[in-house]
């Protein structure tokens, strides 16, 4: 039987935070971004985790899985040699996802909620269609500086667009967006992507053929780009799964404390245990 996998793509070189966010003490007792991640994907049942990493900071991230992950989860690396985007990171790990098995992607800097990876996980293993896990705006956003958000276009739970605002920020005025396209202001239950995908094996090919005929070379190949693509040319359906949990991470080096805050409230409410990989 396949093993349901989780790709997090861990090979961004984190300009803007200035230092290794998949390691970013969040967890109430020093655990990195990665590890709370790790942890509550196998919570909800993913049984394999695929890290792509790139070769400069790799071996630290590599080290510091194999010093702290309980040594029964099966976890595997894949280097991502040359930057380009969420794209070819994601083909980078085609050799460890079993074939023909549908499989997850996310990002290694951002917290999603165990009930998101839980209703990411149950519908990998029960439905044939590729998903998105849809957060609410108001639940997405982490302190006040501007961030960039895939606006997705719902109807009768199917994906049928999605659009990247930028400069996306909460205001006295409401959620503001100053990329210079309307409307302005977003709404607090808007639908966004947060990178949480679970992709059917019949995409990897058309990840190919995307990557194929992406000729930009200074831009970079993105996922939502690709899943927005495939919407207008193919007769592929993408579930949308809102959810009402908390997204949280560390794009800014002042998200640092406000994400501990949140990590520690989730623990005082119940939501995860104290230590991570307590199992």
């Amino acid at each position: 039987m396949s093993a349901l996998t989780l790709i997090v793509l861990a090979a961004g070189r984190a300009r803007r935070y200035g230092g290794l966010k998949q390691l970013a003490p969040i967890g109430v007792h020093g655990e990195g971004v990665i590890d709370l991640l790790a942890d509550d994907a196998i919570a909800a049942g993913f049984e394999r985790i695929v890290l792509v990493v790139n070769p400069e900071t790799g071996p630290e991230i590599r080290a510091h899985v194999e010093a702290t992950w309980p040594t029964e989860i099966d976890v595997a690396f894949a280097v991502q040699e040359v930057p380009g985007g969420t794209v070819p990171a994601t083909l980078t790990a085609r050799p460890l996802v079993d074939d023909d098995a549908p499989f997850a992607v996310c990002n290694a800097d951002d917290l999603y909620g165990r009930d998101a990876l839980a209703l990411l996980a149950e519908h990998l293993r029960t439905k044939s269609t590729s998903c998105l896990i849809g957060f609410r705006l108001d639940r997405a956003l982490v302190g006040d500086l501007p961030v960039s958000r895939g606006v997705c276009n719902v109807v009768n739970g199917h994906l049928t667009d999605i659009t990247e605002r930028r400069y996306v920020h909460d205001s006295p005025d409401g959620f503001l967006s100053d990329d210079g396209f309307s409307p302005v202001f977003l709404e607090p239950e808007t639908i966004v992507s947060m990178n949480l995908w679970g992709f059917q094996p019949t995409l990897w090919p058309l990840l190919a053929h995307f990557m194929d005929r992406h000729d930009d070379q200074d831009a970079e190949a993105l996922l939502p780009v690709f899943v927005g693509s495939i919407l207008h040319h193919y007769p592929l359906r993408f579930d949308v799964l809102e959810t009402v949990s908390r997204c949280v991470g560390v794009t800014h080096p002042s998200d640092l404390p406000l994400v501990q805050m949140d990590v520690r409230l989730q623990v005082e409410l119940g939501e995860r245990p104290e230590f991570a990989f307590d199992f």
